[in-house]
């Protein structure tokens, strides 16, 4: 480890010996080495160790330790959320979730679309959404319900497709930016709401699907959520709620 320091710049022996290449250190640096071990114990990687080593002062050396530290948290709870869900999968059985029937009449909207891939859908959601919402907000413009999305089956097919974010208003807006006016069509819908984190979002989109294959007529048309809580609600994901709306043709009693 001394010699993959010493080629990363980390911890430099005070001098080497011209013949035997041995590397020899001063007293003074076993501190050093002390950090740094300590550091690696903690699964900071090397370049942010070097980083806090030569901080220039207290503040920037903590600022450092801090984010070390946030982004810990960060995998802390996304390991937390991978055992939660395994731990649910192994012990308990998925619940059936109502599925309801529902008509939806064409709705005036602040839309954002664009042709996404499958690894960008997420960092394009979120950005999208925040975006929608400021725009409004700066024009004073109050949602008329809950913001949703549709998504073309070719996003789920072949990872990549058309993908709008909308956010009802009662008037038609102006463009701004990558916002722009646009009528999210009426439609008949099969409907089941998701709760809590979109991780396992999967699985309601399962339990829907094979609803929709043995009990309703499917027609085309891209696929709706609808977000009636979430992370503009309330940062605590158990109480998020998503609605996922499959296109259908309605034929005797409702769901």
């Amino acid at each position: 480890m001394l010699r993959h320091y010493h080629r990363v710049g980390l911890l430099v022996p005070a001098d080497i010996d011209a013949d035997t290449g041995y590397r020899r250190y001063t007293t003074d640096q076993i501190p050093t080495a002390q950090v740094i071990r300590r550091f690696r114990d903690l699964d900071m990687p090397l370049d942010q160790i070097h980083a806090v080593l030569e901080a220039p002062d207290l503040a920037t050396r903590n600022e450092l330790i801090s984010a070390h530290l946030a982004g810990l948290e960060q995998n802390l709870a996304r390991t937390q959320s991978a055992v939660a869900s395994l731990r649910d999968l192994l012990t308990r059985p998925p619940a059936a979730a109502p599925i309801t029937h529902r008509r939806v009449a064409a709705t005036t909207t602040a839309a954002i679309t664009a042709v996404v891939t499958m690894d960008e859908l997420v960092p394009w959601f979120l950005g999208a959404l925040g975006e929608l919402h400021a725009t409004l907000d700066a024009r004073g413009v109050r949602p008329s319900g809950p913001a949703g999305g549709t998504f073309a089956g070719e996003l789920w097919a072949d990872e990549q497709g058309e993908a709008t974010l909308f956010v009802p208003t009662v008037t038609e807006i102006q463009p701004l930016g990558r916002v722009a006016p646009a009528v999210v069509p009426a439609a008949e819908l099969a409907v089941i709401v998701h709760p809590g984190s979109p991780a396992d979002l999967d699985r309601s989109y399962g339990a829907l699907a094979a609803y929709v294959s043995s009990h309703a007529l499917r027609v085309d048309g891209p696929i709706r959520e609808y977000y009636l809580v979430g992370r503009q609600d309330t940062a605590d994901e158990s109480a998020w709620r998503t609605e996922v709306c499959w296109p259908i043709f309605s034929t005797g009693a409702a769901a």
